[in-house]
């Protein structure tokens, strides 16, 4: 049994590799009662700002195919490096590569066991506009170096992959754009066979005119291709039998009319059927067998009576169903391998009082990485080896955290004004009595996202200062329904914010919040409800922090950085709200009468920073109080550690001011 041990391990503070026999090992007692009384003084006292600005030190963390190696995004004296490493790394020796400025990664992925594909984007000048633009890179683990892939292609986006070997090859295929000119033949995105290490590469498939994606099967064999024309926002399905590149549409759909193209994400062998994500006759998604040739269902392959399918994760070489990612806000990952699913039923009966999550699989499925942690602490990496029974500690995900227990976590259920109800992530400060507390709002961004049960760093610096915090999942929010989140329809700042302002007056009402001292606090969708909740609700708040926030709403919360579905979202954000207008914070000045803090990156790739110094200039005009941090070097996600103490130390400062804990 490891359950005993893993609860003796879960948070011990050392950063050096350790391998346990998992199944032998029993939980070692305490070697005295001086050192219980310390964890416990160590449990409860306030942690300095720079503990919860620190970066995590991984993130993106993949398992080479073989097992022995793994890749991701690490932390390094206070900015994010790539790092590739043996499992038994040496921090003195090991090699990081630096991520290119002005870029964010979108994944990193093992093509063999000694290359990685990394994905990025960011944006830039496109005449008048600014356009997100896509590019992949090999990154070879012995030699270090970054090989530009596609190369050739020179249009916007040149980073669709759509075929990774699994015999230990070089060559993937990828998608790209050769143009930006819609009127040239190589706008449209042609097929391309790409070897990771030398970047030559090859066509395999002309672009078609409106075809914007392409899929293959497992074996390497373009499929099928998703067409898309913005005039009509009507996308259609192409398709060719396997061995053959004749290509023929099979089914279309409106998607300015929500409608939706069912598309497969793998093909039988041998047959015209395909496994892909759609609804059953009861409005369910389930993984359906379909006769893609036909249009006709061919049997239900998997289906989960309580929640709806929305990802699924396969072998390495694309032959085996594994896994589901569901819609459920907690439990949301079911492993159906046999072997995986053995694992991690031994995995979750060690860590009975937190969350073990397998991130990454080696080939076989024997061994892996496991992430480890609870709400009220950062959690830990451990890597697992099944066969053996072995678990070894990687790394803290926060080192200067440690085994702190930090403020506890809990769901909290209460109705909307209409009678909906809504559910929200409440965390309390430790030490202090639940009642006539002060209390900040936090919203999350989005607004197609959730909070859960998981390590939040700014709530759990929140209420290291003394807040308690409500982090409400207002309608439109996800992990609660297809319907849910088509309540948010027509709905943002109105009873999309109502939500929000609910979850106060609840807290109010129970005698958690002290309603003179409740402030508001968000980031990116949340900076604009931040903004908007004290112009909608003025004498609700008595501050207001926006992170990152949109003060003017227009075609999308951002611009779409020329996208070719421009039309698609500008229709699709309409039906969001009437009036863009009338519920942006930026033309709601003089409702406002609460201080406001705006904290913004210059290389925000997501939010323009002009949103924050157009909505400080017009505070500012108005006389209105207001403070602008603007950071010279901060992204989206504020990913350097100097930027995260810049933006904690601005919102410790504010809230001090503004509305002491004390």
């Amino acid at each position: 049994m490891i359950g005993p041990l893993l609860a003796s391990i879960l948070f011990v503070t050392s950063t050096q590799s350790q391998e346990i026999p998992a199944r032998t090992v029993e939980k070692p007692a305490p070697t005295e009662g001086a050192r219980t009384a310390s964890k416990s003084q160590l449990s409860a006292e306030k942690l300095p700002l720079e503990a919860f600005a620190k970066l995590p030190f991984i993130e993106m963390i993949e398992l080479s195919p073989n097992g022995q190696y793994f890749a991701g995004v690490f932390g390094v004296k206070g900015e994010q490096r790539i790092l590739i490493s043996p499992l038994n790394f040496d921090r003195t020796k090991i090699k990081m590569l630096p991520i290119p400025d002005e870029t964010e990664i979108s994944r990193i992925r093992w093509i063999n066991d000694d290359n990685i594909l990394i994905s990025m984007y960011g944006l830039t000048r496109v005449f008048d506009d600014r356009w997100y633009i896509s590019r992949i890179f090999g990154v070879n683990r012995k030699t270090g170096e970054f090989t530009k892939l596609l190369t050739r292609q020179t249009g916007q986006n040149a980073a669709q992959v759509i075929w990774t070997p699994s015999d230990g090859s070089a060559e993937i295929l990828a998608a790209g754009q050769g143009s930006i000119y819609s009127d040239e033949d190589e706008f449209w995105p042609g097929v391309f066979r790409v070897n990771v290490e030398t970047g030559k590469q090859k066509r395999v498939l002309k672009g078609k005119q409106y075809v914007t994606r392409w899929g293959a099967d497992g074996s390497g064999n373009v499929r099928f291709g998703l067409g898309y024309n913005d005039r009509n926002q009507t996308s259609r399905l192409l398709y060719a039998k396997e061995g053959s590149r004749a290509f023929r549409t099979v089914d279309k759909a409106d998607l300015g009319e929500e409608e939706s193209l069912d598309v497969p994400f793998y093909f039988v062998p041998g047959t015209d059927n395909g496994w892909m994500i759609r609804d059953n006759a009861e409005g369910k998604s389930v993984i359906m067998e379909h006769n893609i040739a036909t249009g006709e269902d061919v049997r239900t392959v998997y289906e989960n009576p309580d929640s709806d399918v929305i990802r699924v994760k396969m072998s390495h070489d694309r032959s085996k169903l594994l896994g589901v990612r569901l819609n459920a806000k907690d439990n949301d990952f079911e492993w159906l391998d046999p072997k995986v699913k053995q694992a991690q039923e031994v995995l979750d009966e060690a860590a009975t009082n937190a969350n073990a999550r397998i991130v990454s699989l080696s080939r076989d499925q024997t061994k892996m990485l496991v992430r480890i942690g609870t709400a009220d602490n950062p959690g830990l990496i451990y890597f697992y080896d099944h066969a053996k029974g072995n678990l070894s500690k990687l790394a803290s995900v926060n080192e200067a955290i440690g085994d702190r227990r930090l403020a506890r976590a809990k769901y909290v259920q209460y109705e909307a004004r209409d009678g909906l109800e809504i559910e929200g992530v409440l965390t309390l400060p430790r030490g202090r009595v639940a009642k006539d507390l002060p209390f900040i709002v936090l919203p999350h961004g989005g607004p197609w996202s959730h909070d859960s049960l998981s390590y939040d760093y700014w709530a759990q610096f929140l209420a290291n200062m003394g807040y308690a915090v409500l982090q409400p999942n207002f309608r439109g929010s996800t992990g609660y329904g297809q319907a849910f989140v088509k309540k948010g329809q027509g709905q943002m700042g109105f009873a999309m914010q109502d939500d929000i302002s609910d979850g106060v007056r609840w807290a109010v009402d129970q005698g958690i919040a002290n309603p003179d001292r409740v402030c508001i606090m968000g980031a990116s969708y949340g900076g604009y409800a931040a903004m908007w909740g004290i112009a909608k609700d003025p004498d609700q708040y008595r501050c207001a922090i926006a992170i990152s926030g949109v003060a003017a709403l227009r075609r999308e919360v951002n611009d779409f950085g020329g996208s070719i579905r421009e039309n698609l979202y500008r229709k699709q954000w309409r039906r969001m709200t009437p009036d863009f207008r009338a519920v942006s914070p930026l033309y709601a000045i003089d409702r406002i009468k609460a201080p406001l803090l705006l904290v913004h990156g210059k290389k925000d790739v997501t939010v323009d920073h002009g949103q924050s110094s157009k909505m400080y200039k017009a505070m500012k005009k108005a006389g209105k109080a207001v403070d602008f941090v603007s950071l010279e070097k901060a992204d989206h996600y504020f990913t350097r550690e100097a930027d995260r103490m810049a933006l904690l130390q601005s919102i410790e400062n504010f809230l001090l001011t503004h509305n002491p804990p004390d």
